[in-house]
Parts: C-alpha cells; structure tokens; sequence
C-alpha cells in the first residue's frame, strides 16, 4: 500500500507515483468492467465541460456513482511546451467512501497520471470485448504520451508481439519504438499507414482531423481504436471503415456529442444513425456482440465515470 502524503490536515494527496504503484494497467481494466457488470449506466453521465480562459481551457468532467463522487479538474495551455511545461496539467478530487455517508473530501489525485491510466484501458477494454482473439500486433498511430500509454497496457493485458508505430515525424516514431523494445520487450519498428492491412489491433492517439489510413486495408478480424478525435468535425478513420465496421462506443449520448468518427459518417450515411452503434455496457451485458466476417471499430472520447471508478480503485488500494 503507497502511503500518501497530505494537501490538508485529514486530505490525502495521491501523486503520480502512488496511483502507478497503486493500479496496473490490468488492474484498471478489470475495474471498469466490473463496474459496467454491476450496473452503471454510462448514458446518465454527466458531460465533460469547457471553459475558455486567458491560455487555453479549463476543463471539468464531474461522475458520481452510489456514495462516491469526483470531478477531474484539468488546463489545457497549448503553449506551455515552449515553457517546459506540459500541455495538460490537474487533479482529481476525490469525494465520500463506500458506506460513508456525509460526501466528505476523501482524496485529491494526479490528474494527469490518471487520465493516462484510465484512457489506455478504456481502449483496451474495447478491444478485449471485441477482438476474435488476443492480438499480438499492435499498429499504433501517433508518437506522444498517449501511444506510449496504449502501448504499455495492451502489452499488460494481452501480451504483444510487434508493435509498428506510424508518425508524422520519422525520429519521433523510431524514438518510440525503441522505447517500446527496450521497456516493454517487444518487437518494434516504425511503419507507414499501409501497416494496418497487417494490424490484429489499430489504434490511434493523434490530433488529426482526416482519416489517417484506408479503412479498406482493415482485416476482418481487427479491431480499430479511435481515441483522438474529440470534437463532431474531427476523425481519425473513414467512412470505408464504419460501413464494413461493427462501431463500438462509450455510449451514443457522449459520442453523438463529441465523437466525429460516428456523427461525420452518419452525416456521409456511412451508418445509418446512433442507433446503429453499440455501447460498451451492451457487450459487456451480452446483449450486442460484434457481427461475424467484418472488422469493428471503438470510438471513444473519455467520460467522466471511467475517472472516477479508476479513481475509487486506486484510493481503495492506497487509503483502504
């Protein structure tokens, strides 16, 4: 158990650290779809919101669940790299405990340690519901923080045995191969987009506005993850893609709000309409599965309950 050091007399503070040391990526995995088993219901969440400020934004994603309750406080400050400050910086303010009444401060964690943590295993949760079988070559797209992240917890959960990295920047995208050898063991090497034609699982982490491969190229039995995309006039894949694709999503409230990957092909006609998606919670139900013969395709934008149940495990696990 980490010990953590306080904020406040009586408010833990849980670092970066102690919530790595708290909750592997598997760990975090399980405990989000434990959390769908058990009933939540990711349509009642509450949504993200974003407030213009002096640098950039302020944002807030509050989730409450039985007797916990939190919110993500994040800034987002585009140029704060040119200050040798991350773009992203916050907290998670953690409130009550289970069987506690009274909805006390009960913790305040590194936000953006837990937005790594949960945002990796909410892909790879999809990709356990949807895959034909455990993938073993990972086409990831992007060269930051988030595809070192996928590629740190799909090597945890399901043991990968190439990684092909496609990036804009050819050192960026052999700097992380290498990076993905020498820590994680597996084979890795930098691609070009036509890699997906051989992918098991493909997923990509970038900031693109246009499809970044032909969705044509996708074998049957893959699965695609787009997680970049966060605004209804931005993609990462292509109407190929969601017309062959079962499409997987968070739930349709969050993506019909927030998801270009699935609003731009409904608008194309690619799909015929947020109905014609299916939601996590159906899979992990049993009640949608993925149609036989065809790739799948999981959108994901992030939702506040996916914080605050990575949150609750890794305070259980430190405070007790």
């Amino acid at each position: 158990m980490s010990t953590p050091t306080s904020t406040a007399p009586g408010l833990p503070w849980i670092d970066g650290p102690a919530v790595r040391a708290a909750l592997s990526p598997r760990a975090a995995v399980d405990a989000l779809e434990a959390a769908l088993a058990a009933g939540l219901d990711p349509e009642a969440d509450a949504p993200r919101t974003r407030v213009a400020t002096a640098a950039g934004q302020l944002l807030q994603m509050p989730s409450t669940r039985g007797s916990e309750v939190g919110t993500k406080l994040l800034t987002l400050t585009p140029d704060n790299p040119e200050r040798g400050l991350p773009v992203i910086q916050g907290v998670y303010v953690l409130f009550g405990a289970p069987g506690a009444p009274g909805q006390a401060p009960r913790a305040v964690l590194d936000g953006v340690e837990l937005t790594g943590l949960r945002t990796s295993a909410v892909s790879t949760l999809g990709v356990r519901l949807l895959a034909d079988a455990s993938p073993r070559h990972l086409v990831v797209f992007g060269t930051g923080v988030q595809a070192w992240e996928h590629a740190l917890t799909f090597q945890d959960v399901f043991g990968l045995e190439w990684v092909s990295v496609v990036g804009r920047d050819a050192d960026r995208a052999a700097a992380l191969a290498a990076r993905i050898e020498a820590e994680l063991g597996v084979t890795a090497s930098a691609a070009g987009p036509e890699a997906v034609a051989e992918a098991d699982v493909v997923v990509t982490c970038t900031a693109a506005t246009a499809p970044l491969f032909d969705g044509t190229l996708v074998p049957e039995h893959a699965t695609v993850v787009a997680m970049g995309s966060h605004t209804t006039d931005a993609r990462e894949t292509d109407d190929a893609l969601a017309r062959r694709a079962t499409v997987a999503v968070e739930s349709r409230d969050s993506a019909a709000r927030e998801a270009g990957d699935v609003t731009l092909a409904i608008d194309s006609g690619a799909l015929a309409g947020i109905e014609d998606t299916v939601t996590l919670a159906e899979l992990v139900a049993g009640t949608a599965r993925r149609r036989e013969g065809a790739p799948a395709l999981f959108v994901t934008t992030g939702m506040p309950w996916q914080d605050l149940v990575v949150a609750s495990a890794v305070a259980r696990e430190v405070l007790g």
